[in-house]
């Protein structure tokens, strides 16, 4: 039996707290879906290319599934999967998204539209999906935005950064949504972070930015508080801001 085959076909350990965590197979998303294993969660992934986990990053216990943020109809599969698997949702983190390296001045219709759909429209849509789920366990919804989304550096980029204000909108959005549940969501604002998106960084700077392990324990920490801590948004950079 394969690897893949053991974690779902391994039991759900009674009591045992259930996430669910976009683009986890690289990247921010892979520490998280790690620290969070580590810490006795049952995890389900999200990912396009989550037929089998990526090399190495087998965990007992984590469900892996197709999840295209530009198929709505995947969205509702992942979900339905989790609760078929797992029974219960107590958190959803939305972390996958794409980079757009233009300014609103060079930015397509087309493009727009894409980096829109991918950052903003379907985290919005799975939230709809897990909303009973979430709001039956008081749950918790970590949304991945960007410190690009709180101050605008320089002109390319500028399309992302739109994207990722608008994403820090619906956290707000969603954390005012579920006052009366009871369901918490935070945003974590990040800056540059070591993964294949700072590959353009000096490498004597690039050893020195935020480490997706960093943010990991930033998410598990948030998904851990009582439903009494409300917590809006986290800025995390790798330097001083002089910004915000």
């Amino acid at each position: 039996m394969s690897d893949s085959a053991l974690a779902l076909s391994a039991p759900t350990p009674a009591g045992a707290r259930v996430a669910m965590v976009s683009g986890g197979a690289r990247g921010i998303g892979l520490a998280i879906v790690r620290e969070l294993a580590a810490a006795g969660w049952q995890v389900s992934v999200g990912a396009r290319s989550a037929a089998e986990p990526p090399s190495g990053a087998f965990l007992p216990g984590v469900l892996w599934q197709p999840y295209d943020a530009t198929d709505p109809a995947s969205e509702v599969r992942w979900v339905q999967a989790t609760l078929a698997r797992f029974g219960r949702i107590d958190a959803l983190v939305h972390n996958a998204g794409i980079l757009s390296n233009h300014s609103v001045l060079q930015a397509t219709g087309e493009e727009f539209d894409r980096v829109f759909e991918v950052n903003v429209k379907s985290p919005m849509r799975l939230t709809q999906q897990a909303w009973p789920a979430l709001s039956s366990t008081e749950g918790k919804v970590v949304v991945m935005s960007s410190l690009a989304a709180k101050r605008v550096r320089a002109p390319e980029g500028t399309l992302y950064g739109m994207s990722k204000a608008a994403v820090l909108s619906l956290a707000h959005a969603l954390r005012h949504c579920g006052a009366e549940a009871r369901v918490r969501c935070t945003a974590i604002c990040p800056g540059f972070t070591d993964t294949d998106m700072a590959t353009h960084v000096p490498a004597e700077q690039r050893a020195r930015l935020t480490r997706p392990e960093d943010l990991a324990r930033i998410v598990r920490l948030v998904l851990e508080l009582p439903a009494s801590a409300s917590v809006a948004e986290i800025p995390v950079s790798w330097c001083v801001e002089p910004s915000y």
